[in-house]
């Protein structure tokens, strides 16, 4: 009977794992169909061209800043309240980003694109999501294959944008037509969700460690460092490379056919990291990932011709799914689940604290660093390089001192 239970539990893990999947493919294609669109958008609605990418950098503030309060709704009343919470910010967003592009009111706009980071941060949750009912041996592998769902959002997201760009007499606005649309729909899904409320704690249960002592554990720190270098350093590539790739005398039909290419590579190693991790380890995959990070900027330095764009977008796609994956997996195995809630949230915090910053800088960058597109370009990827050595170094210091507590 002992050995049985991990079975039952994973069986219902895969069920999970199935609904989040289609979640992610569904309902995340309203993602790389905003980061296409919004600082193109943005750009025709703003006065200085310097805050043409502020409608992304607003869908990550807000998707940092719901990052806890969306944790503690899913600890207190389970993950499908937490996830319906997100679709319909989701939508709201989607319609005030629309009304904003109607009425052509830049401040609309970014309003929208602010409520738009209350789905982006429930979204963050699915991977969180697909390892609480997994067995440790199942668990990485479940969230890979949740982050795979995305290899389908690749596709679905920006054809979707080819199809509704220039459907309409006002310029995207069918875009976020059709982000509503994505929203109330795949709700439905979570309906087939099977994952327990965590139960009310009494009074004698473990309270866990603070937030500043879970941050002090070796392990946690160098996995929030990783996924926030990550992730943050994704964004300030991607969030420019629309504007780098149209600005350097290519349509926005190539922009989108950019982007798919690079989320397709963001999604689909999930199939197989975590096998890689179960058989090497969360620390060399993340490493591999730091290091494929820098030959994306590496290659993008090289030129600004179509193929450096397809190659480095992704290799950062890439480089974004072991890093990141990597660092999630580790992140899952060195807290109890009593502090769930509370490390979750505060890692989501973190890292969509590190993307903002990212989003931020990629328009100023882009825009403000130079006189043309090429210059701008170069910026952003430079600037990637001393957060490299940073998570680089985090995750050498945590490898030494293993081994030397393992001697």
């Amino acid at each position: 009977m002992t050995q049985a239970a991990p079975l039952i539990d994973d069986a219902r893990a895969r069920r999970n794992v199935t609904v989040l999947v289609l979640a992610q493919a569904i309902l995340g294609a309203q993602m790389p169909m905003i980061f296409v669109v919004a600082g193109l958008a943005g750009g025709g609605l703003a006065a200085n061209a310097c805050f043409a990418t502020l409608p992304i950098s607003l869908i990550v503030i807000g998707s940092m800043l719901s990052a806890t309060p969306v944790s503690a709704i899913m600890q207190r009343y389970g993950r499908r309240v937490g996830f319906l919470v997100g679709t319909t910010g989701g939508a709201i967003g989607g319609a005030v980003g629309a009304y904003g592009l109607y009425t052509a009111s830049f401040p609309l706009f970014l309003f929208g694109s602010f409520l738009t980071g209350i789905y982006m941060s429930a979204q963050g949750f699915y991977r969180f999501a697909a390892a609480d009912t997994a067995s440790d041996a199942f668990r990485p592998k479940a969230i890979s294959y949740v982050l795979a769902g995305g290899l389908m959002s690749a596709i679905i997201g920006p054809q979707l944008v080819k199809v509704t760009a220039e459907a309409m007499v006002v310029p995207f606005l069918g875009t976020y037509l059709a982000v509503i649309a994505l929203n109330v729909t795949g709700s439905t899904l979570f309906l087939f969700l099977s994952i327990p409320k965590p139960p009310v704690p009494s009074e004698n249960a473990p309270r866990g460690r603070t937030r500043l002592e879970l941050l002090k554990t070796p392990r946690i720190a160098v996995a929030v460092i990783c996924a926030m270098v990550s992730y943050a350093l994704m964004n300030l590539v991607m969030t420019s490379t629309p504007l780098a790739v149209v600005g350097c005398g290519f349509g926005p039909g190539r922009a989108a056919d950019v982007v798919t290419a690079h989320v397709l590579a963001m999604y689909a190693p999930s199939f197989f990291t975590g096998h890689l991790i179960a058989r090497f380890g969360s620390e060399r995959i993340m490493g591999a990932g730091i290091a494929i990070l820098a030959a994306a900027g590496v290659v993008a330095l090289q030129g600004v011709e179509l193929p450096n764009f397809f190659v480095a977008l992704v290799l950062l796609g890439l480089g974004w799914n072991f890093g990141f994956i990597g660092a999630t997996s580790m992140l899952t195995s060195a807290h109890e689940p009593h502090e769930r809630g509370r490390m979750q949230g505060l890692n989501d915090l973190l890292v969509f604290g590190g993307v903002t910053v990212a989003s931020l800088a990629s328009g100023g960058l882009m825009n403000c660093s130079g006189g043309d597109a090429q210059t701008g370009w170069t910026s952003v990827n430079l600037a990637m390089a001393p957060f490299l050595v940073l998570a680089a170094g985090a995750l050498i210091w945590l490898v030494l001192r293993q081994r030397r507590e393992a001697a």
